[in-house]
């Protein structure tokens, strides 16, 4: 697991200990940067359920104005904040510890442009993040919120849902503000 490209490129990133984190292969996350790279540069991203925090620390690399780390494991929220440190992103970067939906309630409306959804597979925890970001508006007019789920798992929310992508067992779905068409640039 590493930076693929700007400022922190080819920097190893430290996976979290134990079998409770799956990290984003780097073939998934090199073509989800390429799916989304006309929006990463200046936009305030948010890494939801961060694990290793690679998600947002590529975003970082790669020219975005800041972003906020959620994850409420004491390992992962270590683990995210050695990889922040090693790629030197600490200045841009912010480590919130606790649970998901106390963090989204706590925003304000239209905080972010692009946000990262990696939830435990399965469905329920993902569509209840994506009911939460609808209800207290975080996303901004223009935001993409980058999901990674199980094929299998069916992603029900009110925002426009845009195209899908698989990898193997893995759909990576991009959904944006319902104030815009659902389809991708």
């Amino acid at each position: 697991m590493r930076v693929i490209s700007g400022t922190a490129r080819g920097k190893k990133l430290t996976p979290v200990p134990g079998m409770n984190t799956r990290p984003t292969t780097d073939r998934v996350k090199e073509s989800i940067f390429n799916i989304i790279q006309n929006h990463v540069r200046g936009a305030r991203v948010l890494d939801l359920f961060a694990g290793t925090g690679q998600m947002g620390i590529e975003a970082l690399s790669r020219g975005a104005a800041r972003c906020d780390f959620v994850d409420h494991d004491r390992t992962a929220q270590e683990t995210v904040r050695r990889n922040i440190a090693a790629a030197r992103v600490d200045d841009r970067a912010v480590l919130h510890k606790g649970e998901f939906s106390a963090f989204l309630a706590a925003r304000r409306p239209g905080s972010f442009d692009l946000i990262f959804l990696d939830p435990p597979y399965g469905g329920k925890i993902l569509n209840d993040a994506l009911y939460d970001i609808e209800r207290f508006d975080i996303l901004s007019k223009d935001g993409i919120i980058v999901c990674e789920s199980a094929v299998e798992d069916q992603i029900v929310t009110g925002l426009a849902v845009g195209r899908e992508y698989r990898y193997g067992t893995i759909k990576i779905t991009i959904v944006r503000n319902d104030q815009e068409d659902g389809t991708d640039q």
